[in-house]
């Protein structure tokens, strides 16, 4: 089990022992405790706690710098809506395929939804389309495919 895994249970877990959802931790407390650098917590924050999870993550630097969980519940329209809604104009394929994953992972999206986007995306599918541009037709595609899942 590596470091990320190890950091992302013990935050899990500190959120299921909260009354209320909400988890705030100071992000130097977190690194001396499990031996690692601020951007190893910060890499966790982005990677396990993102919206498409169901988490909301809020950060303040500094000295008395913090890490604020909130465990959110929204309905399959919303969250799928909120992914839209945060794309940009161009996205690359790793990053859709995580976005795509942690839709799977949260049930927004079905297994064999998520593959067959995946493969609408992939470079293969985009051949005809000049290298250049083809991080903005992935990105116009999975909004619209994720828009005519809602």
């Amino acid at each position: 089990m590596g470091i990320s895994d190890l950091i992302a249970g013990f935050l899990q877990q500190s959120l299921e022992e909260s009354e209320d959802g909400v988890l705030e931790v100071q992000r130097s407390d977190l690194a001396q405790r499990f031996n690692c650098v601020p951007s190893q917590i910060n890499y966790v924050m982005t990677t396990r706690f993102s919206p498409e999870r169901g988490y909301i993550v809020e950060s303040r630097r500094g000295g008395n710098g913090y890490i604020r969980i909130t465990r959110v519940r929204v309905d399959r329209p919303t969250l799928l809506m909120h992914v839209v809604s945060s794309l940009g104009e161009r996205i690359d394929l790793p990053s859709a395929r995580a976005i795509l994953q942690n839709l799977v992972h949260s049930e927004a999206l079905s297994e064999t939804a998520g593959r067959t986007i995946h493969a609408a995306l992939s470079d293969k599918a985009l051949s005809q389309v000049p290298k250049e541009q083809r991080d903005a037709v992935r990105a116009d595609i999975l909004k619209q495919t994720l828009i005519l899942q809602v």
